[in-house]
């Protein structure tokens, strides 16, 4: 969806808006950035993402800015809290809110990851049993607790490095 920026009130619409401010203009089927600039709008083109990193940061859109006389989509680095106080009369403080934030990311992080390891696990539940034709289960026995053993590595959630599953039965 592209954007608009009023040049006297600096409000930003975006192009799908522009038409209903004026509903008895006839506008050509395709409008161009003079039509635009016509009725008072500068174009608004897309700025450059914000450079994060990983797990916990985003690129986040957060206004408009102008360079060189063009006007562009500002990103900065996401989440961006706030200070406030909830219905309760708790103020939530910027820490405890990139707390919280940042343990639901974990926690939805592990949780993606322990259905993959269990899945591993549950493929290869066969070489457990009695009548197994294995002949050397010990491969198996290794990988299962490799795969148990995930969760304790260093770096979990965010870096997982998984064991070779055995080829050889």
């Amino acid at each position: 969806m592209s954007k608009l920026r009023n040049r006297i009130t600096g409000d930003i619409i975006s192009t799908s808006q522009f038409k209903g401010l004026y509903p008895n203009t006839s506008f050509p089927k395709v409008i161009t950035a003079s039509v635009y600039e016509s009725f008072g709008y500068d174009s608004v083109l897309n700025g450059s993402a914000a450079k994060v990193t990983g797990p916990y940061e985003y690129s986040q859109e957060f206004g408009v800015e102008e360079k060189d006389g063009k006007w562009f989509t500002k990103f900065v680095v996401g989440p961006v809290f706030t200070e406030y106080t909830d219905s309760e009369g708790k103020v939530q403080t910027v820490d405890s809110q990139t707390t919280a934030y940042r343990a639901n990311i974990d926690a939805r992080a592990s949780a993606n990851i322990r259905v993959e390891r269990d899945r591993k696990i549950s493929e290869c539940d066969w070489t457990q049993i009695n009548d197994s034709p294995l002949k050397d289960e010990s491969k198996w026995i290794d990988y299962r607790q490799a795969l148990r053993d995930v969760p304790t590595q260093d770096g979990f959630p965010h870096t997982v490095t998984w064991p070779t599953k055995p080829t050889s039965i």
